[in-house]
């Protein structure tokens, strides 16, 4: 497989064609990035970690009957993916009240929902990814109703997947966010990155914040920390 032309760069993962028209190759960032980038940081190895968390996960999702568009993972911090038309909508589900759900709710963190919560946002950095709701999404004409029940089934299916993966491995699923693509065969396909920048994970027994909540809130151990959700996951496949 060649790497070629560079086709999009995002605040953590850049996007290069390669010599194969359906498949693309996606290289992550040593970067973090909070608050919209407006917070900006890294750490050396952090890409080849986030990869190798994803491959983890992308690989127990195929397990598990979950169509996505990660093929291999080439290198330390690059994998080859599907090409896809990204659906212009971040899906986040929610397992545990926290961030900007108990703060707009005035609830406290850690509060377990009575059932999975699933959530849009419209995909647009410059609008600060605004929640939208169905009505909205349908009337922009950015899916139709049928795709974002699909959406929803989906996501929870996702869900209940990895936290079970996650509980293996001493983790509590807080939330996490990804995104859907259809591929050349117009299949709809999870076709985003899955690593510890776009969820929550809080240690079962003391509910320590091993995600880039850390670097939110600066409380340190950013590195330290990915590393220990990767080891843990790797020992519960294994």
């Amino acid at each position: 497989m060649q790497k070629k032309e560079l086709i999009y760069e995002g605040k953590a993962k850049r996007i290069y064609s390669t010599d194969q028209e359906a498949c693309l190759l996606m290289e992550y960032k040593d970067s973090l990035t909070a608050f919209n980038a407006l917070k900006k940081g890294q750490f050396l190895g952090k890409g080849e970690l986030n990869c190798k968390i994803s491959t983890l996960i992308f690989a127990e999702l195929k397990k598990n009957g979950v169509n996505h568009h990660w093929l291999e993972t080439s290198s330390g911090n690059e994998m080859l993916v599907q090409k896809t038309t990204i659906i212009p909508l971040e899906v986040v589900v929610r397992n545990i009240m926290a961030g900007s759900l108990a703060k707009k709710l005035g609830r406290t963190e850690g509060e377990v929902l009575k059932q999975p919560l699933v959530e849009f946002y419209y995909k647009d950095d410059h609008l600060a990814d605004p929640f939208v709701s169905d009505d909205q999404i349908t009337a922009m004409g950015w899916t139709d109703q049928a795709t974002l029940d699909y959406l929803k089934k989906e996501a929870l299916r996702i869900n209940h997947v990895l936290q079970n993966m996650f509980l293996k491995a001493g983790l509590k699923l807080v939330d996490f966010k990804t995104e859907f693509g259809r591929n050349v065969k117009s299949e709809i396909i999870l076709s985003d990155e899955i690593s510890p920048d776009c969820m929550r994970l809080w240690d079962v027994k003391t509910n320590k914040k091993m995600d880039k909540d850390r670097f939110r809130q600066d409380l340190g151990e950013v590195e330290e920390s990915y590393l220990e959700v990767y080891e843990r996951l790797q020992k519960g496949v294994s």
